[in-house]
């Protein structure tokens, strides 16, 4: 049994409607007892009603689960009692987060996982399965790299709780130091464009990953958030503060949930990367992939798929880790070069 939790939130529910497609009947749960019956019944799923607050009601609600996939952020608050209740009750555990502190958090409690049966596989969304993919492709083609650099153009506008995610999480770089460069130019298949050096989860997970421990992400953004991101950034101790990070939110999602059907339809993702050894040699490779919301429910549900059919590895693991570099190539749409 898969539990969906979060399931009514803008991710959640396009993971909850993907999984009734390929045919899997998720219980669906979150807190707000409105919002999930009213997507339960709509689905024709069973639902579960608890709040991450409370240890008792979290293991309740995974009761007989074999996995849950925790949709619900921000992750930095909620991916703890919800991996430690996993724990409790041999549940694995699967989130859509590329939080870097909470990956910090979950590679930490690996030992403990290992230990109960249990996997803690985070990020299997756009965040990180295509740029780690990737990665590990990139290391299996070049053994021995020693840098690493991946970037991504996801385009189109951010959900409401992606936002929150991000500036929550603003004010953190986490992960390995790296000495490539904060911008520099980019081809992703469509042309040069430059891209900005940002603390994107595979800073931490491709290390685990491949190996490299130099590794540089970057995001190609439009002009405007190339400008903001810096002080988006840099104004972590402002954005503590709820008006004003809720202010933040607003003017990032235009005030709506999230992308629309037409525009998910109608957008792209492109991932390039690029590994290198000492001796100078260079190899690279480039992803194109459904728009990024898109892309993290067919990923997500696929994965859960995996898990459900006895797939699941037990302590941290990484998507590519877990399924090798070529999982991501599962995913409808999703096509790989080697330019």
């Amino acid at each position: 049994m898969l539990v969906v939790y979060g399931a009514y939130g803008y991710t959640g529910e396009l993971v909850a409607r993907r999984a009734v497609e390929r045919g899997l009947r998720p219980v669906l749960a979150g807190r707000d007892p409105e919002r999930v019956t009213r997507l339960a019944r709509a689905l024709g799923l069973p639902h579960r009603v608890f709040s991450l607050d409370d240890p008792e009601a979290v293991e309740g609600g995974l009761a007989g689960a074999t996995a849950v996939l925790h949709c619900a952020g921000p992750f930095v608050h909620t991916f703890r009692p919800m991996a430690e209740a996993c724990l409790r009750t041999r549940c694995h555990y699967l989130d859509i987060t590329g939080e870097i502190s909470v990956l910090e958090g979950l590679f930490a409690l690996g030992p403990e996982a290992e230990r109960a049966g249990v996997m803690l596989l985070p990020a299997v969304g756009f965040d990180v399965v295509p740029t780690d993919c990737l990665a590990a492709h990139l290391a299996r083609r070049l053994p021995g790299a020693t840098r690493l650099a991946l970037a991504f153009q996801a385009l189109g506008r951010m959900s409401r709780g992606t936002a929150r995610t991000m500036l929550e999480g603003g004010a953190s770089r986490g992960g390995r130091r790296t000495r490539q460069p904060l911008v520099r130019t980019i081809d992703l298949g469509e042309g040069p464009r430059r891209g900005l050096s940002l603390p994107w989860g595979d800073v931490f997970t491709a290390p685990v990953s491949t190996g490299i421990e130099d590794v540089a992400v970057y995001a190609v953004l439009p002009r405007s958030m190339v400008f903001a991101a810096p002080a988006l950034l840099a104004a972590g101790p402002l954005l503590r503060v709820r008006a004003v990070r809720e202010a933040a939110v607003s003017a990032l999602t235009r005030g709506q949930p999230g992308p629309t059907v037409a525009e998910r339809a109608g957008g792209r993702s492109l991932v390039w990367g690029e590994a290198a050894d000492a001796g100078g040699r260079v190899v690279r490779a480039r992803i194109r992939a459904p728009e990024a919301y898109a892309f993290t429910a067919l990923a997500a549900v696929e994965i859960a798929e995996r898990v459900l059919a006895g797939g699941a590895g037990p302590g941290f693991q990484t998507p590519s880790r877990a399924f090798g570099p070529d999982l991501v190539l599962s995913v409808p749409g999703v096509t790989r070069e080697d330019p």
